[in-house]
């Protein structure tokens, strides 16, 4: 085999592998409706969601004084020590229902989850401020639980396809709290309000 042969077998392989593990990727999805999840009261006007999720985690969402957090664990203690327990937003907010759990070789190492924060700065015509809607990529173990990346929704035609390439590429790697969760793609008002973290 003479050297540009090997260069182009050993180039074929790369792309080989580089398809095997694009398609090892993968998503799947969990609710945090009520009627999914095992809800407490948190006194004094908060409440607990203890949600299934996948790869035999939880999902455990907490609400208090209008704003949520959303951290995942073995069990709800272990979700309650993990960074993302104590990762919110200044202003009001909340999480949609829907979990997406990006999955390699079946296995989960990232969820991504849309919320929905208060621009108190511009309200809609009964007089409620408008909700900015932010995708937030989030770690899994092996290793803490945080916020990975941010993605502004409206600022961005791909919002969904951008939380995903976040996910895949830093998610396994980040170091919660020494790494800066990055805003990716377009910035906009949601972005904005989303680095204000409580």
């Amino acid at each position: 085999m003479n050297v540009m042969s090997a260069v182009v077998a050993v180039t074929g392989l790369w792309a080989q592998s580089g398809r095997a593990d694009a398609q090892s990727l993968s998503s799947v999805y969990t609710s945090t409706a009520e009627n999914d999840c095992r809800v407490k009261d948190a006194p004094p006007d908060g409440s607990t969601s203890i949600c299934p999720g996948k790869g035999g985690l939880i999902v455990v969402l907490t609400e208090a004084d209008a704003r949520q957090t959303v951290s995942v664990g073995r069990d709800p203690k272990a979700a309650d020590n993990e960074p993302a327990a104590s990762q919110s937003f200044r202003p009001f907010n909340s999480t949609t229902n829907m979990v997406e759990w990006r999955m390699a070789h079946g296995k989960p190492f990232a969820i991504i989850q849309r919320w929905h924060i208060s621009d108190n700065e511009e309200e809609d015509k009964n007089g409620r401020p408008i909700g900015r809607n932010l995708l937030v990529v989030t770690r899994l173990p092996p290793g803490p639980v945080c916020h990975v990346a941010y993605i502004d929704v409206r600022a961005n035609p791909n919002p969904n396809e951008l939380a995903r390439k976040a996910a895949d590429e830093s998610a396994r790697g980040f170091r919660c709290g020494k790494d800066e969760v990055k805003v990716v793609g377009e910035r906009g008002r949601a972005t904005e309000l989303g680095r204000t973290e409580k």
